[in-house]
């Protein structure tokens, strides 16, 4: 016959409230795993994916339109244009007849048709010799001589058509400088070396440090703001691009670190008469503006990732209203700023009470994100009040995306002081802006080059 055996109730008592906290532990983990998991082929540009945690770029917002891939039916297609008044004519008339043979020599021309071709023709380089002549004056006898325009410095230079084409391949096309050396030689029979390249660079950033000074100027009193940043490597050590732009301008900053003191650096006083659009980095969060709006992709896609991973119906709910939110945005007239239409104040409403929640049983990385929304609760909905100010940071994002491109096609920035990076955001600064404002790269090159 089987004994009974008694546990102590206190003993009982410990036992459970040790179970509850191994559930606990063990759901928590679990938690922990999934987020990994979401994380494992992230493929982002900046970290490892062992270490990218919960940060999967298959967690796209974009949804399949339906369409199929090209040109979609009813498009408006475009082809190689004829030119009415072409550079050469090359007359093509039969000599003799093809049925009998007669010489047709002296028969006049009919009618004909037309076929163009187009082409470039070689690139040689053109030596153009400026000559200091000089004169005696008749009245006084002094010898005169004639004065040399100001760029010509050098009994042999090279001239801003070089000089700007170089930048416009390293600066704007991401080309390295021994495949800029090799372009020249193999297309234009000049025989550059990778210091001349260096040189011309160097010469254009100084003249562009007046353009680049007016955008940061014209950035500082501008009414709305983007703002972000991204890493790259300078001689193998970790450096920063920073980037403030809007629909006409944009400023990038090479700087060592990624804290405050950039932005202390180029605006001291913040922006206090501007919407200032940005993620959630600390820097950014500090700095002083008018009023803020958080990027709600980044909102969507870390929600996104925790419906994903832990099937978190709060998540599923925010990013539903956020997305209606955008809806609303793209539908909204001039007049409904002035006069917000009620779907306005039900959005708000129900913002509050999703953040009204307790956290208390959300996964950690998620009571994160809950406690710093309700932070900044006043930033989540600014682009429902204003006309002006995006919903997203993702301009930001594209202005500071060459910086990746030009890196991985060109490699680190190798000057020992740093300076070939700050080179780069000046010419690139003034490069973007003028593509902003529909102006030509190659001749907006060129005028700086030429001074």
């Amino acid at each position: 016959m089987e004994e009974m055996v008694t546990i102590p109730r206190s003993e009982y008592e410990g036992l459970k409230s040790e179970n509850a906290q191994l559930h606990a532990t063990n759901q928590k983990l679990r938690d922990e795993i999934a987020l990994m998991k979401g994380g494992r082929d992230s493929r982002t540009s900046s970290t490892s994916p062992s270490h990218d945690i919960c940060r999967s770029n298959r967690n796209s917002l974009r949804v399949p339109s339906g369409k199929k891939s090209g040109g979609q039916l009813g498009h408006t297609g475009h082809h190689l244009q004829m030119s009415d008044t072409p550079d050469q004519v090359i007359n093509h008339t039969p000599e003799v007849c093809m049925d009998c043979g007669k010489n047709l020599e002296d028969v006049p021309c009919g009618s004909y048709t037309r076929r163009q071709e187009v082409d470039i023709p070689p690139i040689v380089p053109v030596y153009t010799e400026h000559r200091s002549y000089t004169k005696i004056c008749p009245s006084c006898g002094i010898e005169n001589r004639g004065i040399y325009p100001v760029r010509i410095a050098a009994p042999i230079q090279y001239g801003p058509v070089v000089e700007a084409t170089a930048a416009y391949l390293s600066v704007f096309q991401y080309l390295p400088y021994k495949r800029i050396v090799q372009l020249f030689k193999d297309c234009f029979g000049l025989c550059l070396s990778e210091g001349s390249i260096d040189s011309f660079l160097d010469r254009l950033s100084n003249k562009a440090a007046s353009t680049y000074e007016k955008i940061r100027e014209l950035i500082q009193s501008a009414p709305v703001v983007g703002s972000d940043e991204t890493g790259c490597r300078v001689n193998g050590k970790k450096h920063w691009f920073h980037v403030w732009q809007n629909r006409w301008l944009t400023l990038i900053v090479s700087f060592a670190h990624r804290s405050y003191e950039v932005v202390e650096n180029c605006f001291p006083g913040g922006f206090i008469r501007s919407f200032y659009v940005s993620d959630c980095y600390a820097a950014q969060l500090k700095t002083p503006a008018r009023a803020r709006q958080l990027c709600v992709a980044h909102l969507l896609r870390e929600l996104l990732r925790f419906e994903k991973h832990l099937h978190s119906k709060w998540s599923i709910k925010m990013k539903t209203l956020l997305c209606q939110a955008l809806e609303l945005k793209k539908q909204m007239t001039d007049d409904d700023y002035l006069n917000p239409p009620a779907q306005v104040a039900e959005i708000n409403n129900r913002l509050d009470e999703l953040l009204a929640v307790n956290v208390s049983k959300f996964n950690q990385k998620e009571q994160a994100l809950v406690k710093r929304l309700i932070k900044y609760r006043d930033s989540i909905l600014t682009f429902l009040a204003y006309k002006n100010v995006p919903p997203d940071n993702n301009g930001s994002e594209r202005a500071i995306r060459n910086v990746k491109v030009k890196t991985k096609v060109s490699g680190q920035f190798r000057n020992s002081d740093g300076k070939g990076a700050d080179r780069y955001a000046k010419i690139r600064s003034v490069i973007d802006t003028k593509i902003k404002n529909g102006q030509d790269v190659y001749t907006a090159l060129l005028c700086l080059a030429k001074g």
